[in-house]
């Protein structure tokens, strides 16, 4: 079965990418597979300026996910151009570059710097970081920031596709969904992190040291799968879709509500393999369910009358 996807003109040989944060710069995850057998990864998130992020404790488990609050921990945009990129070059796998800012101007400043380079398949813009110049408002909350970010990267984007990833913290995901595709974008992903946290009775203290954290895992499933019916149904660009996803079936549920593709997060942290064996899991049970095709096959949920 051919399983090749085409999103908004980035072309993948399937529909299995890796989430950000989740696979580091793609070499971390090599002892465990061949990285080519994936569609693509989603680098960690990278800005201007090396980060170091949040105070330890930073990550804590919980029943069917995990928390955590990283802070977009990361070397650089000079560090991942001059070393990671380097380091893939030659392999048969989209890379797509996540970013991060802290206001729209920064966010078109870094897709600059990487719109020359050919190793970068494509930039996926992070709209659920905080907005420190407008009061701490994270930008995936406000439509008309979903706006400014997204013309702001695509202005600079020198032609590379640019896909942003949505925050699910929000009262209504489609309005979010086509202030992102009224900016530029040519897809979206979605979703990002619940906002969640977790405290110990016996120190009376918060798990993590931010306090409030990103909760991910099979616990959010329900919520994306929402989040990305209601979004593709919202616009008219492709959509990823992202939440708890650790088997075949839950990928394709995804493709069925409408997604072009998906990508795993916190499933390559229990199985650092998993990814790796993906769109073959998904193609054998597309097989078995007797779907012609997975083009075919996509959309076609069946929604009651």
């Amino acid at each position: 079965m051919n399983m090749h996807v085409s999103i908004g003109g980035l072309e993948l040989k399937n529909p299995v990418l890796t989430a950000s944060g989740t696979f580091g710069f793609g070499l971390e995850f090599a002892p465990y597979g061949d990285l080519e057998k994936l569609g693509g990864f989603v680098a960690k998130g990278i800005s201007l300026k090396p980060r170091e992020g949040n105070p330890m404790p930073r990550i804590a488990e919980t029943p069917c996910g995990m928390l955590n609050a990283i802070g977009i921990q990361n070397p650089g945009v000079e560090a991942f151009i001059t070393q990671a990129l380097p380091a893939l070059k030659g392999k048969d796998v989209a890379v797509i570059a996540n970013l991060y800012a802290c206001d729209a101007v920064e966010f078109g400043k870094l897709a600059s710097v990487l719109a020359a380079e050919e190793g970068v398949a494509a930039l996926e813009v992070n709209v659920s970081c905080p907005n420190v110049k407008e009061g701490g408002v994270a930008f995936g909350q406000d439509p008309a920031q979903i706006t400014k970010v997204t013309e702001s990267v695509k202005r600079n984007a020198g032609g590379k596709h640019v896909m942003v990833k949505l925050s699910p913290n929000v009262t209504d995901i489609a309005v979010c969904a086509r202030a992102a595709e009224a900016g530029g974008a040519d897809s979206l992903s979605l979703i990002n992190t619940l906002s969640g946290m977790a405290v110990d009775v016996r120190t009376r203290k918060p798990r993590i040291a931010n306090v409030v954290a990103g909760l991910s895992g099979p616990a959010i499933k329900p919520v994306a799968l929402r989040c990305v019916h209601q979004a593709v149904r919202a616009v008219d660009i492709p959509v990823v879709g992202i939440g708890g996803i650790s088997s075949a079936e839950d990928a394709l549920e995804f493709i069925l509500v409408g997604a072009h593709a998906v990508q795993v997060g916190t499933a390559n942290f229990l199985r650092p393999d998993f990814s790796f064996g993906l769109a073959e899991a998904m193609e054998k049970l597309l097989i078995e369910i007797g779907a012609e095709s997975l083009e075919g096959f996509r959309g076609s949920l069946e929604l009651p009358l």
